[in-house]
């Protein structure tokens, strides 16, 4: 391939190669010369032009393939354009005469279409330099479109296209004769010739006035015709050229209309002709007048479809601005084409009406206006329903019938309401909360008109009312509940009215139904309300015949509704529903009999009805409540379905007697059964397998069934995968919800909620706007295979044989349609039950069942319906899969084989290599090993067969499989079929797409079987890759979306592998023009790869994507294209606001996150005005004023506008339309966008969020940018979102605004000392928190809200206490709110929504309590200042500093309030983590804040906010003496106390702490036993800092002493804490703790020796057994403190000195190391376990010390050893510090003083003191040992246990030596110390102990006093170091003895 890379073509080199390789190496020339010719040097160019040309012509009549033949037509244009001029005549010329040719073999066909390329992309790229040599030309390729055949009538037509394009207005002459040629070829046999003729219209209508304006009506004929059989690429394409040419009629563009006077087409003429397409096809309007009136034949569905699109197009193009101002025209119109008869002739035709309707509305509508127009849309629809609604009751209410059109009229009513009310609920459902404006406004009355339509006469409107409340309800929860209440009081009060009592129950379940989705529910009591009301109607339904139907239906629907709202509700009401089941079906065969007896063909109805609304509730009950189904009441629901069962039985006899009316009703109740059993697990109902079976076949067979209907289930139940096969793509596309209603099975697409009115209430199906049930007759087949699919593996063999034998029949017996009908049911059927056999992991049966089944399958393998075949492939593939036998898979592969081998028929050929491809498919690599290379040989013959593209096709799709399916298998047929690949993409004419889009599927399961190898250098991998790049290239430059899309994921494929070799320069940039495609499959491609290459590269790729834009700013014009200053990131918000597709939406968000994660950072200011812009975009939604002010300015300015508007309205295209501002997800986006970059900077630059650091970068680096300086901007983004109408966008601006609370709140205002840089920004957090406490916000804002008022109060960012008062006020005022118990009256959401918000108010309470006490801590801890200055200076200060408890006196006055709460919470938070064993034991009624019916969802809350709770309480109670003040005020106090209130007045006080004590230790130890992975650290934090104050008050320290094993449980479950969690902070905590604990226990041993002394004086005997040991000194583990705490203090000296474990040194992998100094927080966490250690030995027995002692002083002296390292300040560590006072604690303990443990206990202090000398060692290995601090030690040893050591030489010889190795020390810092501590040895009172070390250390200390006269001191240490051996000396001179001085 790199020999192709060169500026002419290498002809040496195409001559060595092969001849099959010789198109890819011209192919890859081209490639190279498209992109170097732009960038060459022109002198180069023009040098090598004339040779260059020759090669380039000379390839023309070598016959190039489609993608060559663009390549080679573009390069020589570009050649010529950028070289000389002079001889492109001559390649025109030659050209033309290529084209005149008469040569007509198939042979020169190729040469001819690259002639006609070249001609196209001369005048494209020259255009009028080509000068008046266009009008021949144009003639020659007319002429030749004559007698073209169909590659060359589309490759003509593109071309003329070009030159139209080329030449712009100058063509003028040409333009009549082109437009005749073209137009007739609208109605071309060939699809692919009419997407070129409209594109080619297209073009033309730029130019052509006379196409919009005389020849408009012929234009609107022509597409309709046009429409009529076409395909999806047709339709797209003629609707495009329609619409356009439409809206060009109505604002012509203004070039044109200078040049001639034209009449303007009106907007109502316009309108009118599009309507006629809608409603009369492509009949035209020359029919004669009778016939019209006859209604004559319905419209061809496909122009329907297309002329939907064209009216999208038509108003797309018109833009958003046009649609604002003419919306009303437009709604009328749209509404009345589904109001003509001509569009509702049968139910299935209307429902497709609407649909395209609802398209219509939809695609316009939703996406050109903004949230604020799409208010005013709203009111628009609003009126319109007002209007149909007057009318119908005037006709409903016209008793005398004088109005006779009157039921036409209602009847065309209902379809009208149903697309308006869609678009309404549709409308308010995507502007959420942003619509409350429309909703709230009197005047417009949105809630009474929707209402109103619940009494339409026509079932369908009432159901679609409902529907419409139901969006209300999903945008607005807080109209949820008063909406069910409303419609309740109605049904109440309009009994009497079938029309009420249907349209409310309608509206209610719809309500009912939506719960789900409102997070905040609604309260528990409607639940019972629903119950009441439907039991009401169930009972009275017989009272009244005129009703009864209804009552029922009625009653049975809200049950049914009722099961949605989850087991915690429908728990209460089981019993009662039981009852209601059984009671509708007979009890026994005798009742069954005797009703068939009775009864008139009503009651039969009734009856029916009843039944199936009774089986219908019971499925809600089994899909939405499966923990409530105990095998009870599996058993007990099974009764009533077993009668269900057995009186279907009855029914045909029963519509016998009583006429075929029933037949709907019954064929509900079968439904009803077969879906409620599908969800059964089948081993409940094995016993009426037989009866059911029998049914289920008879359903799909069509046996009773007259009529053709097939199931909608076959695409779904094959492979995702085939749908290029089976054409499933559509859905796909943008107007799937259209599309649908061609595909060919039954009422595809004509889902309607009056199908089945149960599905209100359902989940709506993912991707869904609305649920569409399909008609009964379709769902009942659907539901009967799907339940056969979950029976049939429960069958025995034997009934499967029968049934696949009998399928055999049926489809034997059938003939013609029906038999396509039959099989296609059958087939779906077979699949379902071998798709569940693979469920169920079970197989087919034997031989014979196999022999029937395989029968079956390969019968319909050779059929002619293209589905069938699939299935049939897919069935095989299954059945493969079940049997899983060797022999069986490879006699039905070679079946297959020999078929291939035989056939020549297009059918078998396909359905057979289909089968193939299956068969790898399911079987597996492994498994169709052996059959791998016949089935590739085989399929890549089939795939060259050039004769059928059909056959080349399926065979591509099934090659694709099996090269997916067999992975590294494949490894040894990738370049064989690569290079086959390669020559068809070459080859196959691009209009047959399917080949295409199969080729790339091929292309990319390549890619991925050579996988990572592809970033080899070989000479093998190099091919392959180079192969599959100029695979990519080809497929990039198809004219068709879909193979687009498999270029993009190819691409994306190979970047995956090799990402060195994917140029991102030329992808990038296509990737972002394919963003503003009009395909979806291809956007989602882009966005898709673009995610990829974003996660590695974003900067690239945002860098290449700018380069566009700046290409698109130089003027170069770059096709629709939405990349501008902001960017790639810019544009992918903006698509935010379009797309709906939920795949691409997510795609988007993910690319979004990956660009912010990388480029953040570095482009802060950039990311940061994409946000603020976005957010920045509110809509300001205004109350009633904006509205009233809209109308009038309107009127006038009608008026003045219509003139102008004409003619500047369109304009010239290149002015940017106004995009529509973002909307509210997008927004919501944004701001979680802003938290995410305030964390990014977090992580990354600690200047971030320092505004010193951060003005002083910038002055270095201007270009550098730091959050701090943008703090402004942040505070306005979080404001403006916590503010806005959106709730999600208010809760994600609260959060946005914490985060930056919590990240700024200590930064430092560098220009006033002593304050923040947030004080300034209070007024915005105040006024962004106010309106989050009104009354009517939702309570998980509110929630969110106290949250972030902690936050704020708890910073210390505010230090005024009046400024604080602001926000401090907005909590109490929810704390009234928390006080006023359960039972409000105003209750509008669920009662776990009232704990949620009441209980985030406590925890805001606590958290600031909790800081506040700090606060109050710290001040008293602080000595008062204050006192001594003088007094002028007190008010100054007084002004700045705090008075020391001045956040605490804004809590005070609501402590005893808040106690009490937190306690309740507190004992609610307790019961409610019990495990489920111990349910019985919750209070029935609920606890303080939660109701037993919100049990489980109040669990969440209560996890979320017990530990700051816990954590305040502690405080409290240790702050108060455990509330000993508040014991006193309970009784007056006038708040209810929560449960305690009558209780804690008869306690004693001692019993209330001990309650108390119990609470928290529960809830802590509960807790800190488990607590989960996912549990914040500040939880573990706050349960220990509460263990720690708790523990702190006198009351709690005596509760835990006295009960010792409740300290060892304690102390245990900290053990094992630290064994889990981490971080120093909770280690030092847990210290902290077990300090409070051993105080505790000591407090208590003194008291009780006291009181033993008190008892005994003078016997001492009684002391020694007091404390842990006893006499013996044996401590038990599992019940001994001490033990407990060494375990603990003991993990956490070795986990932070793993040196001290004598193991470790003693293991061979062991490398000693040098000691270090510990980091601070470890240092620190050392320090207190020693501190702790020291004082255990105080807890035990003498007898139990000397059991621990040898441990300690071990564990102490080896920290010492450890931890005294030399620093450069002279400073000691806390550790050793603390090792010191340690030593000398434990010298002087008590124990040294009991007579009959002294040996022991001189024993240990001596080898104690031998260990510290040991370790002081003066060692190469530790230079850097501080001398001094084991001086110290030494010294402690020598003072402390003086009679120890008096005369023990070993020990002395070692003491003096390192006191001499001290003085002699280098160090003069050394020498002071050491003459201190020599000094108190000296002082020693025990005479023997200190003399001998003034005799031997007295003399060198006078020699190193001498030595100072020779030398002085230089230095102030030096200095420092003399003087203290000079105090040394005059001590010693006043130690001697009076005589022996010398005076």
């Amino acid at each position: 391939m790199e020999l192709a890379h060169s500026l002419l073509l290498n002809e040496e080199a195409l001559a060595q190669i092969t001849e099959a390789k010789r198109p890819v190496f011209i192919f890859e020339w081209l490639r190279f010369l498209d992109k170097v010719l732009v960038a060459a040097n022109k002198v180069d160019v023009k040098e090598k032009q004339k040779k260059l040309v020759d090669q380039l012509t000379g390839l023309i009549s070598s016959a190039p393939g489609p993608p060559t033949r663009k390549l080679l037509a573009k390069n020589l244009a570009t050649l010529y354009s950028i070289g000389d001029t002079f001889t492109v005549f001559q390649t025109l010329d030659k050209c033309n005469d290529i084209i005149k040719s008469k040569d007509d073999t198939p042979a020169y066909l190729p040469t001819k279409l690259a002639a006609v390329a070249c001609v196209g992309a001369f005048y494209e790229k020259m255009g009028r330099m080509l000068g008046s040599s266009f009008p021949d030309t144009i003639n020659n390729l007319l002429k030749a479109l004559k007698s073209a055949e169909s590659q060359g009538r589309g490759e003509i037509l593109l071309s003329l296209q070009k030159v139209l394009n080329g030449l712009g207005g100058a063509a003028a002459s040409c333009h009549r004769d082109i437009y005749k040629n073209a137009r007739s070829l609208l109605t071309d046999r060939s699809m692919a010739v009419r997407c070129a003729v409209a594109k080619c219209l297209s073009e033309l209508q730029n130019e052509a006035v006379f196409m919009w304006t005389t020849e408009l009506e012929n234009m609107a004929t022509l597409c309709f015709k046009a429409l009529e059989g076409s395909n999806y690429g047709v339709r797209v394409a003629v609707a495009k050229l329609l619409g356009t040419v439409m809206a060009t009629a109505l604002m012509p563009k203004q070039a044109a209309v200078m040049r001639q006077n034209v009449k303007r087409a009106t907007l109502e003429e316009v309108l009118e002709l599009m309507a006629t397409g809608f409603l009369r096809g492509g009949s035209g309007f020359l029919k004669s007048g009778g016939e019209m009136l006859k209604g004559g034949a319905s419209v061809s569905r496909e122009v329907r479809v297309g002329v939907t699109q064209a009216y999208v197009v038509f108003v797309t193009t018109l833009g958003g601005q046009w649609l604002e101002r003419n919306f009303a025209t437009f709604l009328s119109h749209v509404l009345d084409l589904v109001s003509h008869p001509r569009a509702t002739q049968t139910h299935v035709e209307a429902v497709y009406s609407r649909r395209c309707v609802s398209f219509m509305l939809r695609a316009t509508l939703g996406s050109l206006l903004g949230e604020k127009a799409q208010i005013a849309a709203g009111k628009e629809i609003c009126q319109a329903i007002s209007k149909q609604m007057r009318a119908v009751e005037a006709v409903v209410n016209d008793l005398n019938g004088e109005n006779k059109t009157g039921a036409a009229d209602v009847s065309a009513s209902q379809h009208v309401m149903v697309c308006a009310l869609k678009e309404l609920g549709s409308i308010v459902q995507s502007l959420s909360a942003t619509s409350s404006p429309l909703i709230q406004e009197p005047s417009i009355g949105l809630l009474e008109t929707v209402t109103s339509v619940l009494l339409h006469p026509s079932m369908a409107a009432r159901l679609a009312a409902a529907w419409c409340l139901r969006c209300i309800a999903m945008a607005l929860p807080y109209q949820l509940t008063p909406l069910l209440d409303r419609c309740a009081e109605r049904i109440n009060n309009l009994k009497s009215s079938p029309e009420a009592v249907s349209g409310y129950s309608f509206a209610m379940a719809a309500l009912l139904g939506g719960v789900h989705q409102c997070p905040l529910g609604i309260p528990h009591s409607k639940g019972k309300l629903v119950v009441s009301i439907a039991e009401d109607l169930l009972r009275t339904a017989a009272q009244n015949s005129r009703l009864s139907l209804q009552r029922t239906q009625a009653g049975w629907l809200l049950l049914g509704a009722l099961m949605t709202l989850g087991p915690s509700l429908v728990r209460y009401h089981l019993p009662k529903m039981l009852l209601l089941w059984r009671n509708v079906f007979p009890r026994s065969q005798k009742e069954l009999e005797a009703e068939k007896a009775r009864g008139d063909s009503f009651t039969w109805q009734v009856t029916l009805e009843g039944r199936a609304g009774a089986l219908c509730a019971m499925r809600s009950f089994v899909a939405h409540c499966p923990e409530l189904l105990t095998e009870d009441v599996i058993r007990r629901l099974m009764t009533p379905v077993e009668c269900a069962m057995t009186m279907i039985s009855h029914v045909p006899a029963i519509i016998k007697v009583h006429g075929a009316h029933l037949k709907a009703s019954a064929a509900m109740v079968r439904l009803r059964l077969y879906d409620i059993l599908a969800l059964l697990p089948p081993k409940t109902y094995e016993g009426i397998f037989n009866a059911l079976l029998r049914e289920l076949v008879a359903e799909f067979t069509l046996t009773d069934n007259s009529s053709n209907t097939t199931t909608s289930l076959l695409r779904s139940l094959c492979h995702y995968d085939d749908s290029v096969l089976m054409g499933s793509w559509l859905q796909e596309t943008d107007h799937k919800s259209i599309e649908d209603q061609l595909q060919p099975n039954s009422a595809s697409g004509s889902g309607a909620l009056e199908h089945d009115p149960s599905s209100i209430y359902l989940r709506v199906p993912v991707g869904e706007a609305i649920p569409g049930p399909l008609p009964l007759g379709v769902s009942v087949i659907d539901a009967s295979v799907a339940l056969f699919g979950v029976v049939f593996p429960h069958v025995s063999f034997k009934h499967r044989l029968q049934m696949l034998d009998h399928f055999a029949e049926c489809i034997k017996q059938a003939k013609g349609v029906r038999q396509q009908s039959v099989q296609l049911n059958i087939f779906t059927a077979v699949l379902s039950a071998l798709k569940g056999l693979a469920e169920n992991k079970s197989t087919l049966g034997p031989e014979e069942v196999r022999k029937s089944a395989l029968a079956l399958v390969m019968g319909a393998l050779d059929n002619s319906n293209p589905i069938l075949r699939c299935a049939a492939g897919e069935a095989l593939g299954r059945m493969a899969q079940v049997v899983g036998e060797a022999t069986f898979i490879a006699r039905m592969a070679q079946t297959s084989f020999d078929k291939l081998k035989s056939a020549r028929d297009v059918v078998s050929r396909t359905g057979h290599s289909l089968a193939l491809g299956c068969l790898h498919r399911y079987v597996g690599g492994i498994g169709s090993g052996q059959h791998l290379k016949t089935s590739v040989s085989i399929l890549l013959a089939l795939a060259q067969d050039g004769s059928s593209h059909e056959v080349q096709t399926w065979a591509l799709h099934s090659l694709a499989l099996i090269v997916d399916s067999s992975g590294p298998m494949y490894r040894g047929y990738v370049e064989p079929t690569l290079s086959l690949v390669l020559t068809l993409l070459l080859t196959v004419p691009p209009s047959h797409t399917e080949v295409h889009q199969c080729l790339g599927r091929c292309l990319g399961a390549l890619i991925t079987t050579v996988g990572p190898e592809l970033q080899g250098n070989g000479a093998t991998i190099s091919t392959i890759r180079s192969s599959c790049l100029v695979g990519c290239a080809i497929m990039q430059d198809h004219s068709d979306s879909l193979v687009q899309a498999a270029a993009i994921s190819c691409l994306q494929q190979l970047h995956m592998f090799a990402p060195r070799h994917v140029n991102l320069s030329s992808l990038v940039p296509c990737l972002c023009v394919h963003l503003c495609s009009s395909h979806l499959l291809l956007r989602r491609a882009a966005v898709a790869c673009l995610r990829q290459l974003a996660q590695r590269e974003a900067s690239e790729v945002c860098e290449y994507a700018m380069s566009l834009a700046k290409k698109a700013g130089d003027g170069k014009k770059v096709a629709n294209l939405n990349i501008t200053e902001t960017g790639l990131e810019g544009a992918l918000f903006g698509m935010l606001d379009h797309e709906t597709d939920r795949k691409l939406c997510s795609d988007i968000h993910d690319t979004l996150g990956h660009m912010l994660s990388s480029l953040a950072v570095e482009k802060l200011s950039h990311w940061l005005k994409l946000c603020k812009d976005v957010l920045a975009a509110t809509t300001d939604v205004g109350g009633a004023v904006a509205f009233e002010v809209e109308k009038d300015e309107d009127s006038e300015k009608k008026d003045e506008m219509d003139d102008d508007i004409m003619f500047t309205g369109l304009g010239e295209d290149d002015k940017p339309k106004p995009s529509v501002a973002p909307r509210w997800v997008t927004r919501v986006f944004a701001a979680d966008c802003l938290c995410r970059i305030i964390l990014l900077c977090e992580n990354a630059d600690k200047a971030h969020f320092d505004l010193a650091a951060a003005r002083s970068a910038k002055s270095k680096n201007p270009k550098g940018d730091l959050l701090v300086l943008h703090l402004s901007d942040l505070i306005r983004m979080a404001f403006m979102a916590a503010t806005d109408h959106s709730n999600q966008l208010r809760m994600a601006g609260l959060q946005a605004l914490e985060d930056i609370i919590k990240k700024f709140a200590s930064v430092p205002e560098p220009e006033f000392p002593g304050h923040v840089i947030l004080e300034q920004y209070q007024a915005n957090v105040g006024a962004a928190l106010r309106p989050a406490f009104s009354p009517d916000t939702p309570s998980d804002i509110t929630a969110k809200a106290s949250q972030v008022c902690s936050t704020w109060i708890g910073s210390g960012v505010v230090s005024d206490l009046n400024d604080l008062r602001r926000v401090h006020n907005l909590l109490v005022s929810s704390l009234d709110k928390a006080q006023a118990g359960k039972g409000s009256s105003s209750q509008l959401y669920s009662e776990s929504a009232t704990t949620m918000e009441k209980l985030a108010v406590l925890k805001a309470w606590a958290e600031v309590y909790v800081v506040a006490m700090k606060i109050k801590k710290e001040a008293e801890a602080k000595p008062d200042k204050t006192i001594r200055s003088g007094d002028e200076d007190e008010d100054d200060l007084g002004a700045d500093v705090l008075p020391p408890d001045s956040l605490i006196t804004l809590v005070q006055p609501e402590l005893p309030s808040l106690s009490r709460l937190w306690l309740a919470m507190l004992r609610d938070y307790a019961l409610l983590t019990l495990p489920a064993e111990f349910s019985s034991q919750l209070p029935p009624d609920g606890g303080a804040f939660y109701t037993p019916e919100t049990i489980d969802t109040a669990r969440l809350h209560y996890r979320g906010s017990w530990a700051p709770v816990l954590h305040a309480v502690a405080l409290w109670l240790n702050s108060t003496g455990f509330g000993a003040c508040e014991e006193k005020e309970e009784v007056s106090s006038k708040v209810p106390a929560l449960h305690s209130g009558a209780l804690s007045t008869a306690k004693t006080f001692e019993e209330s702490v001990k309650d108390r004590m119990h609470l928290m230790l529960g809830v802590s130890i509960e807790f800190l036993c488990f607590p989960r992975p996912e549990e914040p650290i500040e939880h573990v934090m706050s349960c220990l800092q509460a263990l720690s104050t708790l523990l702190e008050s006198p009351c709690a320290k005596t509760h835990i002493a006295e009960d010792q094993l409740l300290a060892v449980e304690l102390l245990n479950v900290l053990h094992r804490l630290l064994l889990t969690r981490d971080p120093p902070v909770i280690q030092l905590q847990v210290t902290a703790v077990v300090q409070e604990i051993i105080r505790a226990a000591l407090n208590h041993l003194q008291q009780q020796k006291s009181n033993k002394g008190k008892v005994k004086e003078g016997q001492i005997d009684s002391q020694l057994i007091l404390g842990e040991g006893g006499e013996t000194g044996e401590l038990v583990p599992g019940s001994s403190l001490v033990f407990a705490s060494m375990e603990l203090l003991v993990f956490i000296l070795v986990r932070h000195l793993p040196q001290l474990n004598t193991r470790v040194k003693e293991s061979p992998s062991h490398v000693p190391m040098r000691p270090q100094r510990l980091p601070e927080e470890s240092a620190r966490l050392v320090a207190n376990t020693v501190a702790i250690l020291a004082e255990l030995p105080l807890l035990c027995s003498p007898a139990g010390s000397m059991t621990i002692l040898p441990t300690v002083l071990f564990l102490i002296t080896g920290v010492l050893r450890e931890t005294a390292v030399k620093t450069a300040d002279n400073s000691v560590s806390t550790s050793v510090s603390a090792a010191l006072q340690g030593i000398k604690t434990i010298i002087i303990s008590p124990v040294a003083r009991v007579d009959n443990l002294q040996t022991q206990w001189s024993a240990l202090v001596r080898s104690s003191l031998a260990s510290v000398l040991e370790d002081s060692q003066p060692d190469e290995s530790r230079p850097d040992l501080d001398e001094i601090s084991m001086l110290t030690a030494i010294t402690l040893f020598l003072l402390s246990a003086s009679n120890e050591l008096v005369g023990v030489t070993v020990l002395q010889k070692g003491c003096m030596e390192r006191f001499r190795n001290a003085l002699n020390s280098s160090d003069p810092w050394v020498q002071a110390r050491c003459y201190q501590l020599l000094l108190s040895v000296f002082q020693h009172s025990t005479r023997p102990l200190s003399t001998p070390y003034i005799h031997a250390l007295a003399p060198l200390l006078v020699e190193k006093l001498k030595a100072v006269e020779r030398s002085r001191p230089k230095t102030a240490a030096e200095l420092q170091a003399v003087q203290e051996g000079i105090k040394v000396l005059e001590n010693l001179v006043g130690m001697g003895e009076e005589q022996n001085r010398l005076s």
